[in-house]
């Protein structure tokens, strides 16, 4: 079986919590990121959600050892409806990495919402820097740029990384 995309339900954003979890966990190494004394990670983006003008995404397929659909990859999008999506939150879980699934998964989330788009990256995140860039290639061409930013609120901190689509895909 394929994995499977669907948008999150509304009794799915427990799940998505989750695997939040995970995401910032992976995210620790590059923002120096420590849970908080609840023992979770950040989550105030995740709270912000279901909104007006986002959606989410999760993506399923079948569990190895029970056969059971199971998630392994979920995206978060702001700015539905406005014409400029933002790729808010990407992960796909490690054990799932490295098959092509974060790229089919980004194409189709993009393709859902028709307009141009932005992902934003951290300065360090090496793996996310070689994705975004690869999955741009194949979505826009050469119809985006690379912009630094800085992190508002963080001088100290370096640039955080912006691809943004000149058109739309």
């Amino acid at each position: 079986m394929s994995p499977a995309v669907r948008p999150v339900a509304d009794d799915e954003w427990g799940i998505v919590a989750w695997l939040w979890q995970d995401f910032r966990h992976d995210l620790g190494t590059v923002v120096g990121g420590f849970p908080y004394a609840d023992g979770r990670y950040q989550h105030a983006w995740l709270d912000e959600y279901p909104r007006p003008d986002g959606a989410g995404y999760l993506v399923w397929q079948p569990h190895p050892n029970t056969g059971e659909d199971a998630p392994v990859a979920f995206a978060t999008v702001r700015g539905v409806g406005t014409g400029t999506c933002t790729m808010q939150a990407f992960f796909v879980v490690p054990a799932a990495r490295r098959g092509g699934v974060g790229r089919w998964f980004a194409r189709a989330v993009v393709a859902r919402h028709p307009g141009t788009w932005t992902v934003p990256f951290q300065h360090d995140n090496h793996a996310a820097a070689a994705f975004w860039r690869r999955v741009a290639a194949e979505l826009w061409d050469d119809a985006w740029v690379e912009t630094e930013e800085p992190v508002p609120g963080k001088p100290d901190l370096a640039p955080d990384h912006w691809i943004r689509s000149t058109l739309s895909p």
